[in-house]
């Protein structure tokens, strides 16, 4: 963006500079116009020497020139003035050849207050002196003759284009200085702006600008940094909310586990007392247990949950052997896997690879991926674990050959409380809170976990985890 704008404005200087060249050309034209037309007004231009002079000086009519605040003064060959009318600004009544001299090269230089035209009058051998005072004077001229010595006219050729390619290259010179000096002056501000706009976008709610300007620049920043404050109040009263969200949550699934508990140990109490009852009582009993369960499995759910997403919550990670881990881990699951009636396979290398891992968190994903497994699919499914080293990441795939889940579903089946289809209803028993659980859980572990899947090939969850150096 700097670049851009500091080289359209040395642009438009040079359209500036250009059209300053043509204009000081267009005035020059004007001014030898004016002086044209000047010249044919002023009376020193009415009243020529020429148009005066006469043989015998006594009848030179001087009565128009004196009227018009001029003078006249003949000298005769012995440098006397003879005959004096009007203003008369000759010094002495005579004067030697070097002084007359002096006065011809006087009255013919630049700055001279009065206008002088001489004229001599050779048949009667006098001066004619005509005065007037200067009005105004412009000694701009420019003269060609071509009977000058080539030489001279080449050297005065060449002074002239080259002081004149010098003022050019000078004026480009400061034109592009002075748009460099006027772009930062716009690109500064800009990029300040653009630079606390990125801030914002990254999340730091907290940027202002501070331009020191007092221009249209103030009211951009003030109204930027306006902005950046309501969204920081915004953003912090969200957070709070949030927060204040997930306490209530965690702080009411606490407080409902106790008389829950209650409900089904009654529950489960009556259960074992069927005989006592009839066949709709004991109904009304398995509803009360089977729903007051599966309340209890949601509420602890909402509790780790809550838990998983408050500030205060850390993982108690350790260098653990992952493949030693799956090993164990898969032996313990081993007996669920059997009894629900699926089949399955472990694919463990006989290596050693050392991740940092919370135990017990590690657990809790792989039973959720178990449950789910289990929960969702026919028996007789396919569920495998296996595990492979890649770019320093241990990558766990758990995976099972089930009915599967829709594609458009996969990218959202992390997020809370979200349900597939009426194969995944609440007569499975699931919470809608498992995956989203594990999501966070391998988060907080720094690595990864998505969701592969082929609704004839069932589901695979790929979890990455970094290695670290034995």
């Amino acid at each position: 963006m700097k670049s851009k704008i500091s080289n359209q404005f040395f642009i438009n200087y040079l359209i500036v500079f250009m059209l300053s060249i043509l204009a000081a050309i267009f005035a020059f034209l004007l001014l030898s116009f004016a002086d044209d037309v000047i010249s044919k007004t002023l009376v020193k231009n009415i009243y020529p020497a020429k148009l005066l002079m006469e043989d015998d000086y006594n009848e030179i009519d001087s009565a128009s020139v004196v009227q018009n605040g001029g003078g006249v003064q003949v000298i005769n060959d012995k440098y006397e003035v003879v005959y004096s009318a009007g203003i008369n600004t000759l010094d002495s009544n005579s004067f030697t050849t070097g002084e007359f001299t002096d006065f011809l090269v006087y009255s013919k230089s630049k700055g001279v207050p009065y206008n002088y035209d001489i004229l001599y009058n050779s048949k009667e051998n006098f001066w004619l002196i005509v005065t007037f005072p200067t009005s105004f004077r412009l000694d701009v001229s420019l003269v060609y003759n071509r009977e000058a010595v080539s030489k001279d006219i080449n050297n005065v050729s060449g002074v002239f284009m080259a002081v004149s390619l010098f003022y050019l290259i000078l004026l480009g010179v400061f034109a592009m200085i002075f748009s460099r000096i006027t772009s930062v002056r716009i690109t500064k501000p800009l990029l300040m702006l653009c630079e606390g706009t990125k801030r914002l976008r990254e999340g730091d709610y907290s940027a202002r600008v501070n331009l020191n300007l007092k221009n249209e620049f103030e009211e951009l920043q003030n109204t930027f940094n306006d902005m950046a404050e309501k969204i920081e109040i915004e953003v912090a009263l969200r957070k709070q909310s949030e927060e204040d969200r997930k306490k209530m949550i965690m702080d009411i699934s606490h407080d409902l586990k106790n008389p829950l508990a209650s409900v089904i140990g009654y529950a489960e109490l009556l259960s074992k007392k069927s005989t006592a009852l009839d066949n709709e009582q004991n109904n009304y009993i398995q509803i009360i247990l089977k729903n007051s369960q599966r309340s209890s499995r949601l509420l602890n759910d909402l509790f780790e949950f809550s838990k998983l997403e408050s500030p205060d919550f850390t993982l108690k990670k350790s260098k653990t052997d992952i493949c030693e881990y799956l090993r164990q881990i898969c032996g313990e699951l081993l007996p669920i896997i059997e009894s629900a009636g699926f089949n399955y396979n472990f694919d463990i290398p006989e290596e050693t690879i050392y991740v940092l891992l919370d135990v017990n968190q590690m657990n809790r994903v792989l039973y959720n991926l178990l449950d789910n497994a289990l929960r969702y699919n026919p028996i007789g499914t396919y569920v495998s674990v296996s595990l492979h080293e890649d770019n320093n990441n241990a990558i766990i795939l758990f995976k099972d050959n089930g009915i599967g889940i829709p594609e458009d579903m996969a990218k959202n089946i992390f997020k809370p409380f979200v349900r597939v289809d009426d194969s995944r209803n609440s007569n499975t028993g699931g919470t809608g809170i498992g995956l989203s659980i594990t999501y966070k859980i391998i988060q907080a572990h720094e690595g990864s976990i998505d969701l592969n899947v082929d609704n004839d090939n069932g589901c695979t969850f790929n979890i990455t985890l970094p290695t670290i150096y034995g």
